[in-house]
């Protein structure tokens, strides 16, 4: 597996943890529970951000990556 390849597979796992919290802080009545996922969105966020600039940098440099 290249790197290009795993950098695509990791933003791929952020964007699918990021979309299970939005859901469970949907049907979460916990208070604390939600502070909590809010503030791991918040990480997530910044990590999903720098991954999808990665991404887009191995895409100008690895043609294979080309949509």
């Amino acid at each position: 597996m290249t790197i290009g390849t795993q950098v695509k597979s990791c933003y791929a796992s952020i964007k699918s943890i990021e979309g299970t919290l939005e859901s469970l802080y949907e049907t979460t009545r916990n208070p604390s529970l939600q502070t909590a996922i809010e503030e791991a969105n918040k990480l997530i966020a910044q990590v999903k951000n720098d991954m999808h600039h990665q991404v887009i940098e191995l895409m100008k440099k690895e043609p294979q990556f080309k949509p």
